[in-house]
């Protein structure tokens, strides 16, 4: 079983990409867009990268979309 916090990261990975996925956007677009690397987009992706606020609303910014649609959970 994941630990808590791993359990949020890879959810909130899985909204980025089925966001980016809605976009359009490859990881590369949206690496540029967000004005990140397409590794860290790959990384928080998959959940391997416990992204700070400020990457999530860098990606959100990218994404076109506002901060908090990356953090629903259903």
């Amino acid at each position: 079983m994941l630990a808590k916090g791993k359990k949020y990261t890879k959810k909130v990975g899985m909204n980025v990409k089925l966001a980016r996925i809605k976009a359009g956007l490859n990881q590369e677009e949206l690496a540029e867009k967000a004005d990140l690397s397409r590794e860290t987009i790959g990384a928080v992706e998959r959940g391997e990268k416990s992204p700070t606020i400020e990457t999530i609303g860098s990606i959100a910014d990218g994404l076109g979309i506002e901060i908090h649609k990356l953090f629903i959970f259903d």
